[in-house]
């Protein structure tokens, strides 16, 4: 039976741990996703015959790739199944290749965080086997990502072994994520169209940049229309609360790690981390552009305009 910290007993609330996971969430994030675009991962995807949009598929996806790319695709949730079949065309299936890359990334983790975030050095040292005990004791089912990813060879490196403890939590969270948009009845094309407006993003800008063409895309605005989320290729406040919905039951589903870390540990990450983070996501800003890596910006909450009429 999976034991909970008793720092978090007593008079700690619900709230209190799903802001917790609110708030680390960012920091988990921002940790792991400033490499999708670092120039330094993108020049060894390169050199090893991949543009770094389909690098990055191959290095994440790395502990996947025996299963084919139709078993990717419904992992990554809203990546371009397009992108991910030319990603193994190229690779020819290989799964050695695969881990090439996933190799690659760590190289680029390794230096980039070093250069450009030297301040997240030490935490992620320190913090490593406590993340790695809390990980080792999340539940597996129905987190096929997160699984295959506790299946790849931890680094001795420790920092590289701080930052894979931080990128399993991640999988985690995002595997319970789009459990419950498959729960919610939506395609990949319909929450990715849902997520841009609840972001606040121009029209279909999510979408694009996550490679969906223009036929899936207007496939996506057509279900949503016969579901009643949508008219006119415009959203209705429905499809938002459900958006809104969905972040709120993530952050409720994925406070566990926090609960086996424990409330003084779980503040201790959120205060060391979230500084040397700002840097990363300016990385981010740099390298790729400021809407790209939305989990990682802070955002008001959705407020839904029948409510806030009648409060």
């Amino acid at each position: 039976m999976t034991m909970i910290s008793d720092q978090w007993q007593g008079r700690t609330t619900d709230g209190d741990r799903h802001e917790t996971s609110r708030r680390n969430a960012r920091s988990v994030q921002t940790t792991v996703g400033w490499i999708f675009w670092d120039p330094g991962a993108v020049a060894r995807y390169e050199a090893r015959g991949l543009p770094g949009p389909l690098g990055y598929i191959a290095s994440r996806g790395a502990p996947l790739a025996p299963a084919g790319p139709e078993a990717l695709t419904a992992a990554f949730g809203s990546i371009s199944s397009a992108g991910i079949a030319l990603t193994f065309d190229l690779l020819k299936g290989n799964a050695v290749a695969f881990r090439e890359l996933w190799k690659a990334r760590d190289e680029a983790v390794d230096e980039g965080l070093r250069r450009y975030a030297p301040g997240i050095v030490d935490p992620l040292v320190e913090m490593g086997p406590a993340l790695w005990s809390a990980v080792d004791r999340l539940p597996r089912l129905g987190r096929v990502l997160f699984g295959a990813t506790l299946s790849m060879p931890r680094p001795r490196n420790p920092l590289l072994s701080g930052w894979h403890a931080v990128n399993a939590i991640r999988e985690w969270r995002g595997d319970t994520h789009w459990a419950f948009v498959a729960a919610a009845g939506l395609t990949s094309a319909e929450a990715s169209i849902v997520h841009n407006e609840w972001l606040g993003y121009e029209d279909d800008w999510l979408s694009k940049s996550r490679g969906q063409s223009e036929q899936e895309i207007a496939e996506g605005w057509n279900m949503l229309s016969r579901k009643g989320f949508a008219a006119e290729r415009r959203l209705l406040p429905a499809a938002l609360r459900l958006r809104q919905k969905l972040e709120d039951l993530t952050d409720e589903l994925t406070a566990l790690p926090w609960q086996l870390l424990g409330r003084d540990f779980s503040t201790r990450f959120a205060e060391r981390l979230e500084p040397p983070c700002e840097l990363l996501l300016a990385r981010v800003d740099e390298t790729a552009g400021p809407k790209y890596q939305p989990a990682s910006r802070v955002r008001e909450r959705y407020r839904d305009p029948e409510e806030s009429a009648g409060s």
